[in-house]
């Protein structure tokens, strides 16, 4: 089927160069279902698993109706985490180069207030933030959401399940009531079709199909006993020798629990869960994203909104209540038209969640046997990468370039050699090759970043 161009869109002919300066030459599914939707000032309730072009979606029907000369929020979008705020952030304003002067400002917690109401009081078009910092703002009156004329709830589902439904409210109401408003959920329980009733007016709805073919992403389930799911996971990672791994478990305790055992047998593993700090997060976030830990053990929620690229294996240590969800878990491997694979554990008390996925994927549960998972030659399975932690951040204006310009300058490494780059509020994060990466320490440690030296040290 012959997929739509966003030339057949009611878009100004900037946003259709823009589009093709950045590569987006056709609509993916979600973007061609909801896009006329939005541009005719409809209310909009889109179902769509992430990784589906969906925040390109809102975005351009956000920008088709800002008028750039007045300078007030105009539109707003609410999102669960900090990272993914910062992800729309981004995207929104790629998709906005070709409007002048439009300006794009996040609010997040983990930062201080003190700058973002000094970008505040100088005006912004559009606002990207987490309800509880937004609701800090309104709370402060240093943000006016009379103007707003879209509203977009991101992640919808998450930021229920993570208990924001109040502050939501809070902020719905700030809001004229003839905005338009348009909510993503990547599930549709019944808790969304409450807030929707609460939030939209005549909403349209659109769902996207979620299912992946057998040819797009490969599945194997693997019948295992609650004790042995340790182990099995540890021969999965020997077996597949995969750089990046998200394994998936229902509860924090499971997490933690995983973790640290496959810490214990030498891998490289990190938990994320709902209750951590911000700070904590952050990190495991960064070092999983430049590829200097291995495997990545998450509950739904917390890996809810993350966009990692080039996920070689999705584990599912525990099998999921909802079936819908586990087609979300699955579809983060196997992206940009890369082959993925996906295996799932199960013990005997599985039996009933397994035959609602299979019905729901409209597809049998394919059993492989555990006798087939055999260490594949190499030494121990480390990452490729170590992260370099420099203790400077945005607070000192460091930028990715002075930090590449500086160790490939005075620190004598190459360009190949450095990954990822990172900035936050106060520290710096680095990916560099593991194999030089100790020794090279002593001497990036004496690199004069804009002319200062900072401290740094490898995380381990």
């Amino acid at each position: 089927m012959k997929k739509a161009a966003f030339s057949s869109l009611s878009l100004p002919d900037a946003f259709i160069a823009n589009l093709d300066s950045l590569g987006y030459t056709s609509m993916t599914p979600i973007q061609a279902a909801s896009l006329p939707v939005i541009l005719e000032g409809r209310d909009l309730i889109a179902q769509a698993k992430t990784g589906s072009g969906k925040t390109a979606a809102f975005a351009l029907g956000m920008l088709a109706a800002v008028n750039p000369r007045w300078f007030g929020v105009q539109g707003l979008v609410l999102c669960p985490t900090r990272e993914l705020a910062e992800q729309v952030a981004q995207e929104i304003r790629r998709l906005a180069r070709c409007i002048d002067n439009l300006k794009v400002v996040t609010l997040t917690g983990g930062s201080p207030m003190g700058p973002q109401i000094a970008s505040l009081e100088h005006g912004a078009h559009i606002v990207v933030g987490t309800p509880g910092r937004l609701q800090d703002h309104l709370f402060r009156e240093t943000l006016n959401l009379t103007g707003v004329q879209t509203l977009v709830l991101d992640e919808a589902d998450r930021m229920i399940d993570m208990g924001f439904i109040e502050e939501i409210v809070g902020i719905v109401r700030a809001c004229p009531r003839s905005r338009q408003t348009l909510m993503f959920s990547a599930t549709y329980p019944d808790s969304i079709r409450e807030a929707s009733a609460r939030f939209l007016r005549q909403p349209v709805e659109v769902k996207v199909e979620s299912l992946h073919s057998a040819d797009h992403i490969e599945q194997w389930c693997y019948k295992t006993r609650q004790d042995d799911k340790a182990d099995m996971v540890t021969r999965i990672l020997q077996h597949v020798r995969p750089s990046s791994t998200l394994a998936f478990c229902n509860t924090k305790e499971a997490c933690r629990n995983l973790a640290r055992d496959l810490q214990d047998r030498g891998f490289s593993a990190l938990a994320l869960y709902g209750d951590l700090e911000q700070r904590d997060r952050d990190q495991i976030l960064l070092r999983f994203a430049n590829k200097s830990t291995s495997v990545l053990v998450a509950t739904d929620v917390a890996a809810r909104g993350l966009d990692i690229k080039d996920l070689d294996l999705v584990i599912n240590v525990d099998v999921t209540h909802d079936p819908e969800v586990h087609i979300h878990r699955i579809g983060r491997t196997g992206r940009s038209g890369e082959r993925g694979l996906a295996l799932t554990l199960a013990t005997e008390r599985d039996e009933k969640r397994l035959g609602m996925i299979e019905k729901y994927q409209q597809a049998d549960i394919i059993w492989a046997e555990a006798d087939s998972l055999t260490p594949a030659p190499g030494g121990p399975l480390l990452p490729p990468m170590v992260t370099l932690e420099i203790a400077g951040g945005k607070r000192d204006k460091l930028r990715p370039g002075d930090i590449l310009g500086a160790l490939t300058g005075d620190g004598g490494l190459a360009g190949a050699q450095i990954g990822k780059i990172a900035i936050l509020e106060f520290a710096s994060f680095v990916a560099l090759e593991r194999d030089i990466a100790e020794a090279a320490l002593p001497k990036l440690s004496q690199c004069r970043i804009k002319n200062r030296l900072f401290k740094m040290r490898l995380i381990a």
